[in-house]
């Protein structure tokens, strides 16, 4: 269990990128003071860790509602980190969000639980188990949640540029954690389709 633990924290620090949305937050909480930027970073991590539990709990649920298959939303969610790892890499903005909206919504969603972690959260219940995962999403936006409380004293330290880089490393890990994700759902795919039209087949 501590091997698969140290690995879905690991996954799951590299998508929610606190270091990414240290430069976003800060934007969006330069008119509050001290108190309020640390008021909004508890509610942008309270309302993240809500999302993040609902989907790590329910979301296999959620598939079989729709009907979905994990191996097809293996492809679904690869494509998704792939479109986030873009976003990080190259600095194009894909989806939109309000300039006057409350900092911390921003935050919570889509930019710390977006589509990527969602997708995440889901594949890795599949891999190991509930527990595992909450607990490997409670350390994430632990550290997540210490880096938006120390954001302004971590930018200064650091600089914008080193965090633009580091963001950018881990964009490139999100795009290989993508690519896993999108031939091994493909993969089951297939397997699974050709094994119903052998027994088809047969029967």
């Amino acid at each position: 269990m501590l091997e698969g633990l140290v690995a879905a924290a690991v996954v799951l620090f590299f998508i929610f990128d606190p270091f990414a949305s240290l430069p976003i937050f800060i934007g969006l909480t330069k008119d509050q003071d001290k108190a309020q930027m640390i008021k909004s970073a508890n509610r942008a991590c309270l309302v993240a860790a809500l999302l993040f539990v609902i989907f790590a709990i329910f979301g296999q649920q959620i598939l079989d509602l729709f009907g979905i298959s994990i191996s097809s939303f293996k492809v679904a969610g690869g494509l998704v980190l792939m479109m986030m790892a873009v976003e990080v890499i190259f600095g194009i903005e894909l989806s939109k969000h309000k300039n006057e909206e409350v900092a911390w919504v921003v935050i919570a969603t889509p930019i710390l639980t977006g589509p990527g972690v969602i997708a995440t959260a889901i594949l890795l219940v599949d891999q190991y188990d509930v527990l595992t995962v909450l607990l490997a999403g409670g350390f994430a936006l632990l550290v997540t949640w210490l880096a938006l409380h120390n954001s302004v004293y971590i930018v200064k330290r650091l600089g914008r540029n080193t965090i633009d880089i580091f963001s950018r490393i881990i964009g490139l890990l999100i795009a290989a954690l993508a690519v896993e994700y999108i031939l091994s759902g493909s993969i089951d795919y297939i397997e699974q389709n050709l094994s119903v039209l052998v027994q088809y087949l047969l029967g």
